[in-house]
């Protein structure tokens, strides 16, 4: 929906809503025509939250469904909490069931017991599907087992190309991909669970002989993921390998569900949101969702602990302060040292945040990403420090000074390249967020180290450097 047809959506929303009793929907369901049900969602985001009540109090409950898969969080949240009882537990069933519990997930963020009361009105309606929501939402927030669906076409190994082809003719409108179909076998003594043994694609059913066996045109060992792997990873396959759905293992190893190729670009979009958000500095859901106390509470100690290491710095300095005194130049050189050696820092931090992102970059390796980022620190220290340290004699008119000078940057852009790279691997591997932690750390060792290397070297040379 193109900007122009959303405004006029608007326009026709508003025109009718002011003039029409609550009661009465025709109106509305009127102006709603033919518009798509994401369209529609779109628009609500431009309404008041009260407005938004009424148009989805006029929709029928198919397009009431699909549109609260396609809302924003708050504007979900808010129907959920003033919608008649009972409707939306009827909207849950409706929807595939890992969008169901990604509906019912936004609301235990902030209500966990208004979830609960969701899973239980579904319960009574569809225990199956309760049962379901339950156990998807016991997977990990951004996992794969939160995206999968048990809506799957299997077939046995033994059947024929056209009994796979009648699976596929008697398919319902809930299952949810028919480009593959998944070979499975049933698991001796345990009648809820089934091993994959492979997977059969479209393409390849429509060109096999109608009499053949699905074991001899299947694909065996087909590529997996387990409901821990993250949904990112998830994603990262689909798209290097252009699958349209992949299969997902659970913890013992059997066939759990599937993630299909339109769960993987609603993560990708929201994923590249967030990453742009962070990039320019701004988390829109953090700042919305959490009070100025709340964020300060979560920003303030990484910088607690950098004020804590800065004073080590100090220290370093204090215990030089006679070198200082004694050639006052070298002060001069101390502000240039930590902004070059800070932005060394910085830039690598940020190569490294973005390759955890986007899967570049992995937690495992990080002896390989502090390598490569080693050897380009070194180039980059070298030629700073050589440019530094001639500036330096020439100012001085002293060889010594600049070899003190080039040095302290050398070992100041060192360390820095270093921090910046493993801090932000470390962060991730203990759950905090890297993009915040990076910096504080950077910057504090790299002054302890720069400027005690910087003043170590003074004191050494001093005879030659007055």
């Amino acid at each position: 929906m193109s900007i122009e047809e959303r405004d006029d959506l608007l326009a026709r929303l508003r025109a009718v809503l002011p003039e029409t009793p609550a009661e009465d929907n025709a109106s509305v369901e009127t102006a709603l025509r033919d518009v798509h049900p994401a369209d529609i969602a779109e628009a609500m985001g431009h309404l008041t939250n009260e407005e938004t009540l009424r148009v989805f109090t006029a929709l029928d409950n198919a397009r009431a469904a699909e549109v609260l898969d396609e809302l924003d969080a708050d504007r979900a949240r808010y129907l959920l909490d003033n919608e008649v009882a009972g409707r939306i537990a009827a909207l849950l069933d409706l929807l595939p069931m890992d969008d169901a519990a990604e509906v019912v997930a936004e609301v235990a963020e902030d209500t966990p017991e208004r979830a609960e009361e969701l899973i239980a009105d579904l319960e009574a309606r569809a225990p199956a599907d309760a049962a379901e929501v339950r156990e998807l939402l016991s997977y990990p927030e951004r996992s794969a087992g939160r995206l999968m669906t048990d809506r799957y076409l299997r077939v046995d190994a033994d059947a024929t190309v056209e009994e796979a082809f009648a699976v596929i003719r008697r398919a319902g409108p809930e299952v949810e991909s028919l480009s593959d179909l998944y070979v499975t076998e049933p698991v001796a003594g345990r009648p809820d669970r089934e091993r994959l043994v492979g997977v059969v694609n479209l393409r390849r059913l429509v060109r096999a002989q109608p009499t053949r066996r699905i074991g001899e045109v299947m694909a065996r060992e087909p590529l997996t993921v387990s409901v821990d792997t993250d949904r990112q990873e998830a994603a990262r396959l689909i798209s290097k390998y252009d699958f349209l759905a992949l299969p997902v293992l659970d913890r013992e190893g059997y066939l759990a569900g599937i993630i299909t190729v339109d769960d993987v670009i609603d993560v990708l979009v929201e994923e590249f949101n967030e990453d742009y958000l962070r990039l320019v500095g701004s988390d829109a859901e953090e700042m919305d969702r959490r009070t100025p106390a709340q964020v300060a509470r979560l920003r303030l100690p990484w910088l607690l602990g950098t004020m804590f290491l800065e004073l080590m710095a100090g220290l370093v300095i204090d215990r030089y302060n006679w070198v200082l005194h004694e050639v006052i130049l070298l002060a001069s050189f101390m502000p240039v040292i930590s902004a070059i050696s800070g932005n060394v820092g910085l830039q690598a931090a940020a190569i490294i945040v973005r390759g955890l992102e986007t899967g570049h970059v992995r937690i495992g390796e990080m002896g390989r990403a502090v390598r490569k980022e080693a050897a380009t620190a070194l180039m980059m220290a070298l030629v700073c420090g050589l440019v530094l340290g001639g500036v330096g004699a020439i100012w001085s008119r002293h060889l010594p000074f600049g070899l003190v000078v080039g040095g302290a940057m050398t070992a100041s852009m060192l360390t820095a390249s270093f921090m910046g790279t493993v801090v932000p691997i470390l962060s991730k591997r203990f759950g905090y967020d890297p993009a915040t932690t990076a910096g504080p750390f950077e910057t504090a060792f790299q002054d302890i180290i720069g400027f005690g290397v910087f003043l170590w070297l003074a004191s050494l040379l001093l005879p030659w450097l007055k």
